[in-house]
């Protein structure tokens, strides 16, 4: 396993340290993670890159405590979440994490606007629903309900929703797996413009290596270790991406 960051400590906002992860599937355990160490710096735009069965997914749902490790640390500001109680956790997801996954979870009988209302009553400081929709470039398609929006629309709402709230950090996971490339490449535009605009901290997660070129940093799993940890000095804007 490469060498974590010395810095990391300090300036990481959120990091695993040292996590593994163990699923036991009757009497067979199955190791998701092993020893895992990744930070996430404030204001980054990190892809963690992966085949499938590497951890990746895994890795994320801890970050944003969906999943608890069998092992290890996960600081949050340099306090360790990972022995929190389920109530603090609830706490740490509602006021400092948002989601993005592959399929939009969208509520059907609500529209664009309404979806994200159900995030911002809850919320201390959000975004005007009307606002999120106009940073994902909806606002005319704030009144139509999911099914009515194409697949790129919906997820655009729901990447809307997730940064509504204004999070501190914005977890995607496959935001583009259901997706065309020219759908995709739209996703992944409002995702930088988010990054880039509101200085959120994101972390997109990917089977599909050229999405890496838009990364500030690229995390490489393998077979629940990390393979590689790189500063990436060619960024591109995901326009420039090519499958």
């Amino acid at each position: 396993m490469p060498e974590p960051n010395p810095n990391s400590e300090r300036s990481a906002i959120l990091a695993a340290h040292d996590v593994s992860k163990v699923y036991q599937m009757g009497d067979v355990e199955v190791h998701a993670l092993r020893g895992v160490t990744v930070p996430l710096y404030e204001g980054e735009l990190m892809v963690l890159l992966g085949p499938s069965g590497s951890g990746k997914s895994t890795l994320l749902n801890i970050l944003g405590a969906l999943d608890v490790p069998s092992s290890g640390q996960v600081l949050y500001q340099g306090r360790d979440i990972a022995t929190a109680g389920d109530r603090e956790l609830t706490e740490f997801r509602r006021e400092n994490v948002g989601f993005v996954f592959q399929f939009y979870n969208l509520v059907p009988s609500l529209t664009a606007r309404e979806n994200i209302a159900l995030v911002t009553e809850i919320s201390e400081t959000p975004l005007d629903p009307t606002e999120a929709l106009e940073l994902v470039g909806l606002t005319d398609r704030m009144d139509h309900f999911p099914a009515q929006l194409s697949g790129g629309e919906q997820q655009r709402v729901a990447i809307a929703r997730a940064v509504a709230k204004q999070p501190k950090i914005l977890l995607c996971d496959e935001p583009t797996g259901a997706l065309d490339f020219k759908t995709g490449i739209r996703v992944l535009e409002v995702i930088d413009e988010v990054n880039r605009s509101l200085g959120t901290t994101t972390a997109v997660i990917t089977h599909h290596a050229p999405i890496a070129s838009m990364a500030d940093r690229v995390v490489a799993l393998s077979d629940g270790r990390v393979a590689s940890d790189r500063t990436n000095d060619a960024k591109v804007s995901p326009a420039e991406l090519t499958w």
